[in-house]
This record gives C-alpha cells, sequence and structure tokens, in this order.
C-alpha cells in the first residue's frame, strides 16, 4: 500500500470574488470550497494532508482544524508561485511518501476515484502525473505536450507555439509526485520567467531531465474547474447538485421534482425516502427509512426516525430530533427539541428547547416560550399529553405524562400528570357594549380630522 501525503494549496486571496472572505472559504452545497477538498482527501487514502495557508488566514486555518483536525497548516507568507508554495509544507514531504498529490481548494468538485487514477502511473514508475482535461475552448490554459503517449512538457499559452495551441489537451493544475523524488524536483525548479516565480509546472521537465517519465491523467473539464468568481461558485453549486440528486435517487429515494431539491454536502437520506419539490437541506441532516418531507420545507441539523412526516411549509432547525411516526405539519418549527415516538405537531406551532414524550399531541397555534431576552429556557412535556390549540408555555415549566393543556392557555407553572390546566381569563358577555361600541367608533370616524 503506497502511503500518500496530500498538499492542499489554499492561500489564494480571491478578490475576483470581491468578499472579506477567503476564497477557499465560500460554501458548496453548504460546505467550505476548502472542506470539500479535504474531504476529497481522506476519501483518496491521505496518510497525511498538508494545508499551506496565506499569512493572516486565520479562518482558512481554522475551518481546516475543524474539518480535518489531523492536518497540518503551512503559512506561504510570500506569494512566490506554486512550487514555492508546496514546499512550504517541506517538513511534511521530508517524512517520507511514497506519492506526493498536489490540490487547490478551490477545486471543489474533483472526486477520490480521479486522484487514484492520477496517483496511478506513479506505481508503474513515473516520477510526475499531471491531470488533464479537454476544455471546449483551450483558450487561457496551459498545453500538454506529449510525445509517444508520454508527457513531455507543460507550456503555458503566452509561450506555446501555434502548432502547441491547437492542442486540446490542458492543464488542470493538479500533480502527483515519486515522493522519493520530490524535494529534489521541487528545490530545482527556477525562477526565470517574466514574473520570477516558481512553478510547480517545471516539475515535468525537471523529472524528463534526470531521466524519468512524466504521465498523463484526464478528467471531465466540469470535474476540474476552479472558483474564481461568484458565477463559477454558482456553476459549482449547480454540478454538484445534480451529483447529491442523483445519488440520491440512486440511493432509494424519490424526488418528485429532482431540480427544485437542493443538498448539502453530507445529507443522508434513507430508502423510501420521499421528497416533495421545493425542499432544502441545510448541513447536518440525516433521514431514516420510509420518510415523507412534503414541500417547500428547510431543514438544518436535524435527525428524522423511520416514518416521520414533514410539511409542508415545515422548518426544522439545528437539534430537531424527531422520533419514528413523528408529524410535524404546516408552518411548524422545530428547534432543539426531542420528539419521542408518535409526537403530532400539526400546524401553526413553534417547539423550541424542548422535550416531548412519546404519543403527545400539540395543537395548532402552540408555542414554547423559551427565551426570556437572556437565557434560553427548556420545556418538558410528557408522554400522552394533549396540549390545547393556542397555548403557550412559558420555559421552565414541566407538563406530566397524560395532562390535558385546555385551548387558549399561558402555562407558566407546571402541571402534574393526568392533570387539567388551565390558564386563561374567564370569559364575561356585556349584552349590548357590542352596538354601542359600533356607534362611538363610528363616530369617531366622521369627526374631522384636527390639525
Amino acid at each position: 500500500m503506497r502511503r500518500l501525503l496530500v498538499i492542499v494549496l489554499a492561500a489564494g486571496e480571491g478578490t475576483r470574488m470581491k468578499s472579506a472572505l477567503p476564497k477557499v472559504m465560500h460554501k458548496v452545497a453548504g460546505r467550505s470550497m476548502v472542506g470539500h477538498v479535504l474531504e476529497t482527501a481522506r476519501a483518496a487514502g491521505a496518510a497525511e494532508i498538508a494545508v499551506v495557508i496565506g499569512p493572516d488566514h486565520d479562518r482558512v486555518a481554522a475551518e481546516v482544524a475543524r474539518v480535518a483536525p489531523d492536518a497540518g497548516v503551512f503559512v506561504q507568507r510570500e506569494r512566490l508561485g506554486t512550487a514555492h508554495a508546496v514546499l512550504a509544507a517541506r517538513e511534511a514531504i521530508a517524512r517520507g511518501y511514497d506519492d506526493i498529490l498536489v490540490m487547490y481548494g478551490d477545486t471543489p468538485l474533483v472526486q477520490p476515484q480521479t486522484l487514484e487514477a492520477l496517483r496511478a502511473p506513479l506505481a508503474q514508475g513515473a516520477a510526475v502525473t499531471v491531470l488533464g482535461f479537454r476544455p471546449a475552448d483551450p483558450a487561457g490554459y496551459g498545453r500538454l505536450v506529449t510525445q509517444d503517449g508520454r508527457l513531455v512538457a507543460i507550456r503555458e499559452e503566452k509561450d506555446a507555439s501555434p502548432a502547441e495551441k491547437a492542442i486540446d489537451l490542458c492543464n488542470a493544475g493538479l500533480m502527483a509526485l515519486d515522493g522519493a523524488l520530490a524535494l529534489e524536483l521541487l528545490a530545482g525548479i527556477g525562477n526565470a520567467n517574466a514574473k520570477g516565480e516558481y512553478y510547480l509546472t517545471d516539475a515535468v521537465e525537471a523529472a524528463i531531465a534526470r531521466g524519468r517519465t512524466a504521465a498523463v491523467s484526464e478528467a471531465e473539464a466540469g470535474e476540474v474547474a476552479g472558483v474564481n468568481t461568484r458565477a463559477q461558485l454558482a456553476e459549482a453549486e449547480a454540478v454538484l447538485q445534480q451529483r447529491l440528486r442523483r445519488a440520491a435517487m440512486e440511493g432509494g429515494a424519490t424526488l418528485v421534482a429532482p431540480e427544485t431539491v437542493f443538498f448539502s454536502a453530507d445529507t443522508r437520506l434513507g430508502r423510501d425516502v420521499v421528497v416533495e419539490p421545493n425542499v432544502v437541506f441545510g448541513p447536518g441532516v440525516a433521514v431514516a427509512d420510509g420518510v415523507v418531507i412534503r414541500a417547500f420545507s428547510h431543514i438544518e441539523g436535524a435527525t428524522l426516525a423511520a416514518g416521520v412526516s414533514a410539511g409542508p411549509f415545515a422548518r426544522l432547525r439545528p437539534g430537531a430530533a424527531l422520533g419514528e411516526g413523528v408529524h410535524i405539519g404546516n408552518f411548524v418549527e422545530i428547534k432543539n427539541a426531542e420528539l419521542a415516538r408518535g409526537v403530532k405537531v400539526n400546524h401553526l406551532s413553534y417547539v423550541g428547547d424542548s422535550t416531548v414524550g412519546e404519543g403527545t399531541n400539540i395543537g395548532a397555534g402552540s408555542i414554547t416560550c423559551n427565551y426570556d431576552g437572556f437565557n434560553k429556557h427548556r420545556t418538558t412535556i410528557g408522554a400522552n399529553a394533549f396540549i390545547g390549540t393556542n397555548s403557550l408555555m412559558v420555559a421552565p415549566v414541566t407538563i406530566g405524562d397524560g395532562a390535558y393543556v385546555g385551548t387558549g392557555s399561558v402555562i407558566t407553572e407546571d402541571v402534574p400528570a393526568d392533570a387539567l390546566a388551565i390558564g386563561r381569563a374567564r370569559q364575561v358577555n356585556k349584552p349590548g357594549l357590542a352596538a354601542r361600541l359600533r356607534e362611538r367608533l363610528q363616530a369617531f370616524r366622521k369627526a374631522p380630522a384636527e390639525g
């Protein structure tokens, strides 16, 4: 088994994004671009990951620590080219790996199998392998110059001859290096070019000069597209959403209108799940078998057990944990709440910072009042309780098993098990007062406005 070091170059500023956020921190399918690259590197079997960032990129370093805690972070203090950036991780390279793979933090669509294919020629004796692609228009890309099936040079377009400009095989930027030779090749790259920078692409000719061979591995153009602008970010989102929708359907889920459903990269759907149109999955959602998610629902950071029904127009926020067979109806919001098996919250209700026992019914318009302006408080509702329509439960409060809360109640004290709680003013009828009130209001409306 060949040991792999992946070096991720993530030092770019991304000024064309017109954002205070570092380019690689922008998200595709709910995950940062650098997060996608790190996950791909891990899936490709990296024994170690080294990420090269720019100075003062603390947010990128924090994201790397969150997504890949074992990854090393190295700072490229000066922007002197891609080979210089790779050498910022010299310490990691020197530890000795069979294969060194160089990736970029702004290419979030590359897949693990592409990296495996890129590494394969190294096991056959190549010193360098370059990832190539064939764009519809090769203008502006470096060309991969081959002879007898072997790569002999990477030619930037400004330096290419007319014959080389006719080549449609272009450089995608990703490269694999023989670990035993990597430091020698990188250290031998010069900066005799217009910018005075050290280019990783020169590793090809450096390897050939040492009597070694270079190879090409091809990928689809859409997979290796880098993201430098907001428009390209949207294009990457569209590509990844297509992949995620296809994977969901191949895994046994039904998407009624696939093009209207948006997933996060980590969304997990079970078998026989039905997702109606215009549903959005934020990060951290796990859905078990047989769940139905109705139209226009938004789900993030939530777990749905088997047989749950949610929506239409449901909002499940982080910490929502729905037990088996829970029913969430239209315009219901659940946040940081555990709902046990068979709970029903059918209409226009909010349940936040709560625990709800098995079989409980929460009526329309009911709210757990969890925030006092400074702190959040918890509501506990037992099993088989009944919360009447338009009730307010002012946390912290506990409602016991089997208890009933009368419609329109404001509950500020604990309710014992099997008790009936009524927390509302007694109704008072005033005969004839409505007619007198109308007369007074009409007179006020007809009076000339003052001033």
